[in-house]
Parts: structure tokens; sequence; C-alpha cells
């Protein structure tokens, strides 16, 4: 067993899976920057030397903590929704902004983590600033995919314009507009349409 690896009993998160849960909490809400390692060892109620056994550096935190978002955010909330509610990949692709939609009437509306952290940390050569690179890259291949099951000529265009779409209406929603997802929504039925991939296809 590694050094630093605990056994837990079934049902019971470990040091690493309490340290990753509360710093997914805080780093979502308030920014990777404003959130210290100080802040994140008190509210897990642990030691110190406990967490940097786990996380060596706070950039391993965040690093672990994007991946998470990537895991919870990408696939298992916004991949999955546009599935449910569309039946085709048009539909798909516009269900999108049905499923930013609720996210946008929160009242606890966080944003775009990767987004965030990208902005936060301006480090061309940061690995944390090229794993949000990435993280956005993967969101392109999940568009990229539908473009070309909806038969769009160029879908690698096609899911960067999208892209700007999805990332242009989280910035309208984080100014106040709670009706950001359905004006980016009619946007792209136009985009669509203009690709000679009706919604109904």
């Amino acid at each position: 067993m590694e050094a630093g690896t605990e056994v837990t009993a079934p049902g019971r998160q470990s040091a690493r899976e309490r340290i990753l849960d509360t710093a997914y909490e805080l780093f979502s809400r308030h920014g990777t920057r404003a959130v210290g390692v100080d802040r994140i060892i008190a509210e897990c109620g642990i030691a110190k030397m406990t967490l940097y056994r786990n996380f060596p550096s706070k950039d391993e935190l965040i690093l672990a903590f994007l991946d998470q978002r990537a895991e919870r955010w990408t696939h298992e909330w916004l991949e999955s929704e546009a599935a449910k509610r569309g039946g085709s990949p048009a539909q798909r692709l516009l269900a999108v902004f049905d499923t930013f939609d609720g996210w946008f009437r929160e009242e606890d509306f966080e944003g775009c983590s990767f987004i965030n952290v990208m902005l936060e940390i301006v480090e061309p050569e940061s690995a944390v600033r090229q794993a949000s690179v990435r993280h956005l890259e993967s969101i392109r291949a999940f568009l990229r995919g539908l473009a070309q099951d909806a038969g769009i000529a160029d879908p690698d265009g096609f899911a960067r314009q999208w892209h700007i779409l999805m990332k242009g209406s989280i910035v309208s929603a984080a100014e106040g507009d709670r009706e950001a997802a359905q004006r980016a929504k009619q946007i792209g039925a136009i985009l669509l349409e203009h690709h000679g991939a009706l919604a109904t296809g």
C-alpha cells in the first residue's frame, strides 16, 4: 500500500475523497484563486499534512477538481441531459440550451469552471490553464460528434461556432440574463438551418 493511502470502511469516504468533494464545492462557487488551502482544510476538518499527503500542491488539487468537474458537469450532466432531451443529433445540440436554461435560473448559478480557471490563470505554460483548455476542447469534441452525426459538412468549424454560443450564453447568464439560454437556442436554430441540419432532422 502506498504511503498516504487510507483504508476506509464500505460507504465511508477516504480523506482524498473528502478533500476533493470540499474543494469541488468551494472552487465551483468561488474560483480557485479566491479559495486557499487553509479554508479547504478548515471546512474539511483534516490536518494540513493529510491534504498535502494526498495532493502535494494546490495545483494538483485544482487539476483533480477539473477532472472531477469534467466527469460530473460535462459527462454526467450536460451530455446525458442532451441525449435524454433530444431524439436526433440536431435536437440534442439544441437541447444543450434547454439544459442550460434551468441551470441559468438557479440562484447559486456558478458559471463554467473551465472558463473561470482559464481566465484566472494567464500563464500559457501553467498545467492548470492547459488542463482547462483541454477540458473545453473535450466539450467541442462532443459537439463535433453531434455535428458530424447531423451531416454537417464542416463539423469542427460548426462545433467552434456552437461552443461560442454556449460560452457567450454562460457569460450573459453571469451578467444576470436569465433568458440567455433561450436566446442562444434561437440563434442555434438559425445556425443549424444555415448548415442544412434542421432541428427536426
